[in-house]
């Protein structure tokens, strides 16, 4: 409109031009009102130009562009009212600017935090302590060690810091377990584990203590086969019926001193036993205690499990992505030594008072006689 005004206005004049000059004079004129209406520099730019901003002019008159600002990447944050904030889009990452920068694999990413153990299977040896451990984890709310820690008697000194990264990684919804049996039968352990929390549940799974001893001096044996006689190791003197308590596989069958230490530091409430016996004859039945006992909806049930007539052991039956089913090793099940029944005689009147004294403290028979 102002390029017609401004020729109207040299119309009087015209009539000395040729059409030809006129037609050049209203191109030049139209020109200039171009040029003053839209800059040439906000209508054409150069893709491969950074913005001003991004650009620093040298001594000699020459650019150079900045690539470590981060205003160099990211667009400015348009001004209100200056653009339809319904069509801008929203930068999640970095990654929508930088095509160039791979995402990280998914099967790179780690899920979850390691923590300490919100429960623990303190014992004992040769009791069953490894298949409670792997019927509890078939559960899905339930992630543990895989191997015995030994932090709280043998590791103590390396700090939690260093026992936690033992740990695997789980969510906020999942308890964290380790197993470790000798834990039970020592001194120091629970107060140890009373001061990392004292809101730790503790999980013992206990056996008929003369069964436990043979059973341990079986798997002693099979390592070193110059070992003493049974009979040698638990008697100071069989013919009088004295047992000698200093072995480690009669010592960790007097089972009602070992709970009054863990009693100073943790009501009875929170520790649970678990029948040998019964999880051998009844798994399902003692994995749903267990599961109640932590709190867990009881997922594991006895669809999970079947009898190795072979091994005298329940089993896991395979899952679908298996196929094989998951019995324990070879150490599990294992055929134990003949003793001699007199000896056997000697040694359940040794325990008889010990195990009764535990029934009471736990107000439950085990049924050992």
């Amino acid at each position: 409109m102002a390029c017609v005004l401004l020729f109207s206005r040299l119309l009087p004049f015209s009539h000395r031009l040729t059409r030809t000059s006129i037609c050049l004079l209203s191109l030049f004129i139209s020109y200039l009102c171009y040029c003053v209406l839209f800059p040439a520099d906000t209508i054409m730019q150069k893709s491969g130009d950074p913005p001003p901003s991004c650009q620093r002019v040298l001594a000699d008159g020459g650019k150079r562009r900045l690539h470590k600002s981060l205003s160099c990447v990211l667009p400015r944050e348009p001004k209100p009212n200056s653009v339809d904030a319904s069509r801008i889009k929203p930068l999640t990452s970095l990654h929508t600017v930088r095509n160039d920068t791979p995402s990280p694999p998914l099967g790179n990413l780690k899920f979850g935090n390691k923590k300490l153990p919100n429960a623990i299977i303190v014992g004992v040896k040769k009791g069953g302590t490894r298949a409670v451990l792997e019927f509890i984890r078939i559960h899905p709310d339930v992630r543990a060690a895989g191997t015995e820690t030994h932090f709280f008697d043998r590791n103590y000194d390396r700090g939690l810091e260093w026992y936690r990264g033992l740990m695997p990684r789980t969510l906020e919804s999942q308890i964290t377990m380790e197993k470790t049996p000798s834990y039970f039968v020592t001194k120091e352990t629970p107060h140890r584990i009373s001061d990392m929390s004292r809101d730790t549940k503790l999980i013992v799974v206990v056996r008929d203590p003369v069964t436990r001893a043979i059973s341990d001096y079986t798997q002693t044996l099979s390592k070193t086969p110059e070992l003493p006689s049974f009979q040698e190791l638990a008697f100071r003197n069989q013919s009088l019926g004295i047992v000698d308590t200093s072995w480690n596989a009669i010592r960790i069958g007097l089972y009602a001193l070992h709970l009054e230490n863990w009693l100073r530091f943790f009501p009875l409430a929170q520790i649970h036993f678990v029948s040998g016996e019964r999880l051998i004859t009844d798994p399902a039945g003692e994995l749903a205690r267990v599961q109640d006992f932590l709190g867990l909806k009881r997922i594991v049930t006895d669809k999970h499990f079947y009898f190795n007539r072979t091994k005298g052991f329940p089993c896991l039956k395979k899952p679908e992505s298996s196929g094989s089913p998951r019995c324990l090793g070879k150490s599990k099940g294992r055929t134990h030594v003949q003793i001699d029944r007199d000896a056997i005689e000697q040694l359940r009147d040794f325990y008889r008072p010990y195990n009764v004294k535990f029934y009471e403290m736990v107000g439950h028979d085990f049924k050992w006689e």
